[in-house]
C-alpha cells in the first residue's frame, strides 16, 4: 500500500511539474482571426493561421529555391510530368496518414482560386493519385513557373488539408480543421477576433534540414502558442514592455521610441523585401465599372502624403510606381508618374466630367484595427474628394472588411467600392501569381474585373523566350494594368516587429512563424 500510495503521489508530483513547465508563447499579430480557410480569403492572419497547422508539398527557402517539404519530386524530361513522393511519417491531427489522395483533392481546390493556380489547371491533363504516396501531374504543355507556384510562401499556398475537408466546395468555407502541421489548432478556445490557441503536435514529423524560412525543418520548441487580439498598438506595446506578452508583429514606427533602450525587448525588420500597400476598386458596380472614373481615382491619388501618414519615417517607406514591386527583376513604374510625382487632380476632375460621373458614393471599407491599414484610407478619401468624388468612409474591423470584400452585391446592399490592402513583395512580383493581374472576371480577386488584354499579356510572358523578353511583356503588363485601373500601388514600406528579448532563434522570414523559435524562461 505504501508502495503504490508513493508512486501515486510521485506521478503526481511529475504531472504537476509537467503543467507548471509548460512554455507558452503570447503574440499580438497585425490582426484578429476570423476566417480559417486559406482557401476563400488572401488574408495574410488566414495564412498565418495555416501555416501554423498545415503542411505543404514544397516549400521556399530564403534564396527562392522550391525545396521538398512533405514530398520529394521528379521531373520527365518533355518536363510534362511531375511526380511527387511523399515523405514517411506524416500524419493528420486525428491520427490519419496523409496520402496522395488528400494532397489531390487539396490541390485540385487551390487551383479553383489561386491565380497561379488557376494557370496551371489550365494545362493540367491530369493530376491523380497512382498510390498512397505518389502524386502524378501530367500538363499539356511545359510550365516554367509550375515548381515556383507550387512552392510559393504567399498568397494562396497550397496547403494539405485531408480530402473529406478539401472536397468542400471551393465557394464555401470549410468547418473541419484538422491540419498537417507542426502546431494543432485549439478549437474549443477560438474567440473569434480575440484569441487564438495552437498546442505542439508531438506527432508531427520534421524534416531533417535546418530550418530556412518556409522550408526545412520545422521543429517545434514550445508547448503552446496563444495570439492575443489588441487593436490598440500602444496597449500592446505597453504589455511587451511588462513582460505580459512575448511578441508584436507589427510595430507602429511612430512608437518605437518607448522600446529604445529597453534590453529585454529587441526591435528588427522581419520582411526583408517590404510590402506593397494599394487601392482595389470592384469592376462590377458604378462608379467604377466605368474605365475613366477608375483612371480619374489613381490620377487624384499620390503616394507620398499615403506614405507619409502610414509610416511617418522616410526610412521605413518608398515611393513606388511599379506593381510588381521596385527592387525585384520585372519592377517597371511606367504609368504612374501622377502617382508617384503628383499634379494628377485637374486631370482627375476633367475625367470625371468627362465620364459624366454622377456624384454616386463611392464605398470606402477602412479596417480600424491594424497598424498596416489604419491611415491609408483616409488620406485616400480626402484625395478623392479633391477630384470630386463623394466618398462615404465606412469604418470596421479588418476581419469585418475581410468577409464583405467577398460580397457581390451592390454597395448600397452591403457591398462595396474600394478598399485598400497589403501584400508581401515576393507574392506580387510574378505576373502570372499576381493576384491582381487575374482578368477572370468571377474567378478573379475580389473587384472581380474581366479583362481579356491582361490574360493575353500574361500568356505572352509564359511564352517569352528568355528573361529580357519576359521584362519586355512584364512592362507591357504593367502600362496596361495602370491605363485599366487594376490596382493603384501606393508605395511600399517596412514595419517592424518587437519581442522580448527571451525569444530566440526566431525565423527571419517574410512570414511570421512559431517553429524553430526558443522561449527562455
Amino acid at each position: 500500500m505504501f508502495n503504490r500510495l508513493t508512486a501515486t503521489l510521485l506521478a503526481s508530483t511529475m504531472l504537476a511539474g509537467t503543467a507548471w513547465a509548460e512554455t507558452t508563447v503570447k503574440a499580438v499579430m497585425h490582426s484578429g482571426l476570423r476566417v480559417l480557410d486559406p482557401v476563400i480569403t488572401t488574408a495574410h492572419i488566414t495564412r498565418n493561421h495555416a501555416y501554423m497547422i498545415y503542411d505543404v508539398l514544397i516549400a521556399q527557402d530564403s534564396q527562392y529555391q522550391p525545396q521538398p517539404q512533405m514530398a520529394d519530386w521528379t521531373v520527365s524530361d518533355d518536363q510534362l510530368t511531375y511526380t511527387f513522393t511523399l515523405r514517411d511519417g506524416l500524419t493528420f491531427h486525428d491520427g490519419a496518414p496523409v496520402t496522395a489522395a488528400d494532397a489531390v483533392a487539396s490541390l485540385k481546390r487551390w487551383g479553383q482560386k489561386d491565380a497561379g493556380g488557376q494557370v496551371i489547371m489550365d494545362r493540367t491533363a491530369s493530376l491523380e493519385a497512382t498510390d498512397d504516396k505518389t502524386i502524378t501531374w501530367t500538363l499539356t504543355e511545359p510550365f516554367v513557373p509550375m515548381l515556383d507556384i507550387l512552392s510559393k510562401q504567399s498568397a494562396l499556398p497550397p496547403f494539405i488539408m485531408p480530402a473529406r475537408v478539401a472536397e468542400t466546395s471551393a465557394d464555401e468555407a470549410i468547418t473541419d480543421y484538422t491540419g498537417s502541421g507542426p502546431f494543432r489548432f485549439v478549437e474549443a478556445e477560438f474567440q473569434p477576433g480575440l484569441t487564438v490557441v495552437y498546442e505542439k503536435f508531438d506527432e508531427y514529423v520534421p524534416r531533417d534540414e535546418p530550418a530556412d524560412w518556409m522550408a526545412g525543418g520545422k521543429v517545434v520548441n514550445v508547448d503552446r502558442v496563444e495570439w492575443v487580439n489588441m487593436p490598440d498598438i500602444q496597449t500592446a506595446v505597453n504589455a511587451l514592455s511588462g513582460g505580459e506578452i512575448d511578441y508584436i508583429e507589427q510595430m507602429q514606427v511612430d512608437l518605437l521610441a518607448l522600446l529604445e533602450g529597453d534590453p529585454n525587448i529587441v526591435v528588427e525588420k522581419r520582411e526583408p523585401t517590404g510590402m506593397q500597400t494599394m487601392v482595389r476598386m470592384n469592376f462590377l458596380h458604378p462608379p467604377f465599372d466605368n474605365q475613366q472614373i477608375r483612371q480619374a481615382a489613381l490620377k487624384a491619388i499620390q503616394q507620398e502624403p499615403v506614405l507619409a501618414a502610414m509610416v511617418g519615417n522616410p526610412e521605413y517607406y518608398q515611393v513606388c510606381g511599379a506593381i510588381m514591386g521596385c527592387g525585384t527583376p520585372l519592377g517597371s513604374e511606367v504609368g504612374t508618374e501622377t502617382l508617384t510625382q503628383g499634379g494628377g487632380v485637374d486631370e482627375a476632375k476633367a475625367l470625371l466630367q468627362e465620364a459624366g460621373y454622377d456624384g454616386t458614393p463611392v464605398v470606402l471599407m477602412a479596417p480600424t484595427d491594424m497598424v498596416a491599414l489604419a491611415t491609408q484610407p483616409v488620406v485616400v478619401s480626402q484625395a478623392l474628394r479633391e477630384a470630386g468624388f463623394q466618398v462615404d468612409l465606412q469604418p470596421m474591423d479588418w476581419q469585418t472588411l475581410v468577409t464583405r470584400r467577398a460580397s457581390q452585391a451592390a454597395p448600397a446592399e452591403g457591398g462595396w467600392n474600394i478598399f485598400i490592402t497589403n501584400w508581401m513583395v515576393p507574392e506580387i512580383s510574378n505576373p502570372i501569381s499576381n493576384p491582381m493581374l487575374n482578368g477572370r472576371g468571377d474567378d478573379a480577386w475580389f473587384g472581380w474585373p474581366t479583362d481579356e488584354r491582361v490574360e493575353e499579356l500574361k500568356e505572352n510572358f509564359i511564352d517569352a523566350a528568355d528573361a529580357n523578353a519576359q521584362k519586355a511583356v512584364a512592362e507591357e503588363i504593367q502600362a496596361h494594368a495602370i491605363d485599366n485601373g487594376l490596382l493603384i500601388p501606393l508605395g511600399q514600406y517596412t514595419l517592424p516587429q518587437a519581442r522580448r528579448a527571451g525569444i530566440t532563434d526566431m525565423i527571419n522570414s517574410p512570414v511570421p512563424v512559431f517553429w524553430n523559435l526558443q522561449k527562455a524562461e
